[in-house]
């Protein structure tokens, strides 16, 4: 396993660690349809989230969460959609970035960005 993929899946389990300790419900990890995949789906009882994490190890590229594009926005909502119909929930969505960076002394930054883009 490469290390860029070690650093994703560290910054998934941050990611789950931060929701849980903010009283949210973890309902699926990894949700795969068709090209999509959506890193965590959890809940607030007011709203199902729909999670995308991004995590970087440094700066140079920029901040993670400029690595979401209109296409990776537009995969997120159609898996969204395809999840609320099979689990037949109607309740409000809501489409988060989780950020996080890895800093040099080996701690981590972590951002959620609330309502980061909109269903299209």
């Amino acid at each position: 396993m490469g290390r860029h993929h070690e650093l994703g899946l560290l910054g998934e389990e941050k990611a789950v660690a931060y929701l849980l300790e903010k009283g949210y419900t973890i309902l699926e990890r990894n949700y795969r349809f068709g090209r999509a995949e959506v890193d965590i789906i959890a809940g607030n009882g007011a709203h199902i989230l729909f999670v995308e994490v991004k995590t970087r190890s440094s700066l140079k590229f920029g901040y993670p969460e400029e690595a979401l594009n209109s296409r990776k926005q537009q995969l997120i909502s159609k898996a969204a959609s395809e999840y609320m119909y099979q689990h037949k929930l109607e309740m409000e969505i809501r489409f988060d970035v989780i950020s996080i960076l890895k800093l040099k002394d080996g701690s981590w930054q972590i951002e959620h960005l609330e309502d980061a883009f909109f269903n299209y």
